[in-house]
């Protein structure tokens, strides 16, 4: 029996939870910091969505913005699935 793995790619998910979707649908405002730093982000890893991904960095300042861009480029390629754009492939989200 083959063991399935989980997805965490946002195509999986409702279409009244993608980040995306829900910003041009309900606004800006229904959405969480975490949502609108993903939309930035624009995909996470094959371990972890960009709304994961976001909110892990957001607890690192503390869900606090103005610490969030106090941090530096190499500050936040120490994420897994934060580097360069043509490091990672577009079809994970």
């Amino acid at each position: 029996m083959q063991e399935k793995t989980a997805s965490f790619s946002i195509k999986n998910w409702a279409e009244d939870d993608k980040p995306r979707e829900k910003l041009v649908n309900k606004g800006r405002t229904v959405l969480s910091d975490a949502e609108l730093i993903a939309i930035l982000i624009g995909s996470g890893s094959k371990k972890e969505s960009a709304v994961g991904l976001s909110q892990r960095i957001l607890a690192t300042v503390n869900h606090n913005l103005n610490e969030l861009g106090k941090l530096s480029v190499n500050q936040l390629k120490q994420f897994e699935g934060i580097g360069n754009a043509n490091e990672y492939p577009m079809n994970v989200m």
